[in-house]
């Protein structure tokens, strides 16, 4: 029996030992994603946290017990860059959609203003690297609708100088100039003032943003923009069906200009079997927001009325339809995989959509960051790809539009 003993003894030793050797492994992996992640610049280029720096009593730089991104979180996210979402409803328009822009606008300027130790507000691919530095948060901004705009390109360049620095030009309802992929087309794509835009665009540095827009709005605006776009917030059409995610054909067509796009983490783009869910209770759905005053696209009942709402909305729903499925935050891995092995890991980066929606599980606020990086680096990507995909591509972008802003407005016009 001796012998026997002993045979189990040592074949027991070389199983510790290799779990040892294997746990040992799996605590590098993941020190040196730490490593990667903190070091980097983390750019997220969508974020929806800008309504609450107008909410009385809401303060950025304490951890709040809802949403997804404040001060405390971002730190232990590793998340050192943010655009703001400048968003409203696409329906208010006029006037009234400028003056509620330019409040809003001015929100992420006192925020900076404030916190001048901690944020600073930054309009070129220079200020971001050089907030990264100085170890402050980079805040940039973006608009989130060309209705804010009122159809007048004298608004569109204020809104450039008070530092906007990419337009969407939809968002989920069509402008008087472009289609959105949340409406029944209208303009054919986009109309000449439309392309006007894009071009405007252009020359003042600012980043034109496809998210949001209908498929051949996205077409248009590729053919006339002589700058590199940006899908601020879309995931892969083909890993799940939303129209507001890109086809393999326009993730290659945006690439091959140079552009980036920015992988949306909510769970109702980036999983199939939740968004054939969605669709199968569309209609409900609408009928429970008009019930409850929840206007589609964020009008309607807001704070705390409008969350009380949508809950009772999810609860309805699963009463009559069974609950929905549940999406895990790996899902978000798949999209950015998906996306590099179509055009390669200098096209992709990370458009959130934090606190514009609902996120998976395991991805709820932006402390949840460094799951990416681990998981990327699991895969077998790069140290510098990693870098890329979590902020350099979008640096690298700011920079190309600003080289070809500056090339545009200093060409001499042919007579």
């Amino acid at each position: 029996m001796k012998p026997v003993r002993s045979a189990l003894l040592s074949v027991f030793i070389i199983v510790l030992a290799g779990s040892t050797q294997f746990a040992q492994q799996e605590d590098a992996i993941a020190q040196k994603a730490r490593k990667i992640h903190f070091s980097s610049i983390v750019l997220d280029t969508h974020i929806d946290t800008t309504p609450n720096l107008q909410r009385e009593g809401w303060n950025f730089a304490e951890e709040h017990p809802t949403g997804a991104v404040d001060l405390p979180r971002m730190k232990k996210g590793g998340l050192n860059g943010l655009f703001f979402s400048i968003y409203m409803n696409g329906r208010v328009t006029g006037p009234k959609a400028v003056n509620d822009a330019v409040e809003r606008i001015a929100a992420v300027h006192k925020l900076a203003a404030d916190m001048p130790d901690k944020v600073m507000l930054c309009t070129t691919a220079a200020d971001v690297r050089r907030a990264h530095r100085e170890g402050k948060i980079a805040a940039l901004m973006g608009m989130e609708g060309g209705h804010m705009i009122n159809n007048s390109l004298p608004v569109l360049r204020m809104y450039a100088e008070l530092g906007i620095r990419y337009l969407t030009l939809t968002h989920s309802v069509n402008t008087d100039w472009a289609d959105s992929s949340g409406d029944q087309p209208k303009h054919n794509g986009l109309t000449a003032f439309g392309k006007d835009v894009v071009r405007e665009l252009n020359k003042l540095g600012v980043m034109v943003d496809i998210s949001h827009v209908a498929d051949k709005t996205f077409w248009d605006a590729l053919e006339v923009s002589q700058s590199p776009m940006i899908a601020s917030h879309s995931s892969c059409r083909a890993v799940s069906g939303h129209s507001r995610n890109m086809t393999d054909e326009m993730i290659k067509a945006l690439a091959a200009k140079g552009g980036v796009i920015q992988i949306n983490y909510l769970d109702s783009f980036i999983d199939q079997k939740l968004f054939e869910y969605l669709q199968k209770t569309t209609a409900a759905r609408t009928a429970l927001m008009e019930k409850y005053g929840i206007q589609f696209g964020g009008g309607g009942a807001g704070g705390q009325d409008r969350a009380a709402a949508m809950a009772k909305i999810r609860e309805e729903l699963a009463a009559q339809f069974g609950p929905p499925p549940t999406v895990s935050w790996e899902k978000i891995v798949e999209h950015i995989d998906h996306a590099v092995k179509l055009v390669g890991a200098n096209h992709v980066g990370l458009g959130s959509d934090f606190d514009g929606g609902s996120m998976p599980e395991g991805m709820k606020d932006c402390a949840q960051l460094p799951k990416i990086t681990e998981a990327l680096l699991r895969k077998g990507y790069s140290e510098k790809d990693i870098r890329n995909i979590l902020g350099g591509n979008t640096v690298r972008l700011l920079a190309d539009v600003e080289r070809a802003a500056t090339r545009l407005r200093t060409q001499k016009k042919s007579w």
